[in-house]
């Protein structure tokens, strides 16, 4: 029983390393070892007549036979070529192609590239078709040969916002095909990164006509530069739906066909997400849709592969008389995931922010973030006051805990002389144990509860610090420029590891040798990965480990057991 607690906690720490390890194999491009994500049940083409699972691509879901308004796959064929344009706002510089209509380049004029030891290299680029980077918003028509996002169509409108000018059109309009022309108008409004796009369906033929408007984000599946080799965040599509919730598809699950998302939905979204980064596609509620993911011929930017992958939506248009015309809303976003902009779009577009398991908590945890970033206007402060409040909330549970071991600590010469004494009668050693434990009133698990209590609050704020965009390129004091990047001269590591180990060398010795020796080697290999983590959360460890020994040491003075500092002893026993 002497032991139980020091269990518990290698418990937690084995625990710890198991999920470091998971995450270690996904960042090198293999599938999770005991915590798989995303889907595993083979995706299948949707099975409705009014389906339109694009035979063209070379699609994760099982072949279907293929229909005359399949979607075309990402890439035209070589004969059709179109003009690209540029449109500028206050926040943009979007990128447009004539043929299709399509979004094509999407530069982010107020966000800055990474910073790299406090200089930026020019604004941050998302959307991008080029031999390095794939990455397009397309939409079009199917059921029937009809205008799709291959046909060169005429484009008009302003290139850039005017003064005093609140919005700028940019109007793409087909020639008739088969009967069905297709009007699509990108309305971008000052301040906001999300654009409307109106898609009008003309029937100019003499007969009933009923076509279906797509909408998909191609991408390949190349790195976004995010993360590190202790950690990484999620990349590739994502949808959302009342019936299925989000749910997030790995690209090599695509490759293998382990794909199960909800295929049909009246509410719902479509998804490309990124460390820090998203896109989406959105329709009103009400309108029925197919959601789809699969990938797509790549004939654009061979050096990327086979093929690229896909997300979209696939919405049917009621039949058209002839000269009849009906118009579908939708709205495209591609911009940073900051919470306020993505929940004034969708309610639960901001899912698209990797918050891990413990969204639930993380959501509450950056509202307080940002609450208390408007009072003092710095992250990093702002990350110190945020631990600083949680320290106080936990106060009571964790003063538990270490008055728990502020007795374990002082009865420890009593089991240390018990070990000596009965080292050859185990059994009456742990009864002479147990004794003082009832005679001291002391609890084994009483510094272990605490802490495990604690340990989703700091998790899920761990999540919320990686995730948040607003850490990128956030300075806080003198040499960090940047939160969202490592320590450039690894001074925050270092204090963090000197605060690690003087915790430790505050806690009671073990009377076990090894045990003790082991004590101080799992801090000195924990903070390891702490030189390559984000100055952020190194600051958050910094923070949370400074109140943590200022506790402790209140605790044990208030206690009678003035604070020892139990040096390791790593020569022969």
């Amino acid at each position: 029983m002497t032991d139980i607690r020091r269990t518990i906690l290698w418990v937690i720490f084995g625990f710890s390393m198991v999920l470091l390890w998971d995450q270690w194999q996904v960042h090198n491009g293999k599938p999770a070892t005991f915590f798989p994500q995303g889907t595993k049940a083979t995706a299948k083409a949707p099975q409705s007549p009014a389906s339109a699972t694009p035979p063209t691509a070379t699609t994760a879901a099982a072949a279907t036979p293929a229909s005359p308004g399949a979607v075309p796959g990402a890439t035209p064929a070589p004969a059709a070529q179109g003009e690209r344009f540029t449109v500028t706002t206050d926040l943009l510089r979007l990128t447009f192609d004539t043929q299709g209509g399509s979004l094509v380049g999407s530069e982010f004029l107020k966000v800055a590239a990474d910073a790299k030891q406090g200089k930026t290299s020019g604004t941050f680029t998302l959307l991008q078709e080029s031999p390095e980077r794939v990455y397009v918003a397309q939409s079009g028509l199917v059921g029937g040969d009809f205008p799709n996002h291959t046909t060169v169509m005429t484009a008009s409108g302003d290139r850039e916002l005017r003064d005093g000018a609140n919005e700028i059109k940019v109007r793409f309009e087909s020639p008739e095909k088969n009967g069905v022309k297709l009007v699509k108008t990108w309305t971008v409004k000052r301040g906001e990164y999300a654009i409307a796009v109106k898609h009008e369906i003309v029937n100019t033929g003499a007969t009933p006509v009923s076509p279906q408007l797509y909408m998909q984000i191609v991408r390949d599946a190349k790195d976004a530069g995010s993360g590190s080799s202790f950690y990484s965040t999620f990349t590739g599509p994502a949808v959302f739906t009342e019936e299925g919730k989000y749910q997030t598809v790995k690209f090599e699950n695509i490759d293998k066909g382990k794909v199960d998302i909800q295929k049909t939905a009246s509410h719902g979204w479509v998804a490309m997400v990124q460390h820090y980064f998203a896109s989406a596609w959105l329709l009103p509620d009400g309108i029925k849709r197919e959601l789809f993911v699969r990938t797509v011929p790549n004939t654009l930017a061979p050096a990327l592969g086979e093929h690229l992958y896909a997300v979209g939506m696939i919405a049917p248009v009621d039949g058209l008389a002839p000269g009849a015309s009906k118009s579908v809303p939708a709205t495209f976003f591609a911009g940073p995931q900051e919470e306020k902009r993505l929940a004034s779009l969708d309610p639960d577009l901001d899912r698209v922010k990797d918050y891990g398991h413990f969204y639930i908590i993380a959501k509450p945890l950056y509202w307080l973030l940002t609450q208390i970033h408007a009072v003092i206007g710095n992250w990093g402060w702002s990350i110190m006051a945020l631990v600083l409040l949680i320290k106080i909330a936990f106060y009571w549970l964790q003063a538990k805990g270490y008055e728990s071991m502020a007795k374990m600590k002082a009865i420890n010469p009593k089991v240390t002389a018990l070990r000596e004494r009965y080292k050859d009668n185990p059994q009456q050693m742990q009864q002479e144990m147990m004794r003082i434990y009832r005679e001291e009133k002391v609890n084994p698990l009483g510094g272990c509860l605490p802490i495990v209590v604690q340990i989703p609050v700091f998790i899920a704020l761990y999540w919320v610090l990686l995730s948040t965009v607003e850490m990128r390129n956030a300075p806080w004091i003198g040499w960090i420029h940047d939160l969202a990047s490592p320590d450039p001269f690894f001074i925050l590591p270092v204090v963090m590891t000197l605060t690690t180990l003087l915790q430790t060398a505050l806690n009671p010795a073990p009377p076990d040798p090894v045990q003790a020796k082991m004590m101080w080697i799992m801090p000195l290999a924990f903070s390891v990965m702490f030189f390559f983590f984000p100055a952020g959360l190194v600051l958050y460890w910094i923070t949370n480990n400074v109140l943590s020994i200022a506790q402790q040491w209140l605790i044990n003075w208030r206690m009678g057991v003035p604070p020892q500092f139990n040096l390791p002893k790593f020569g022969k026993s």
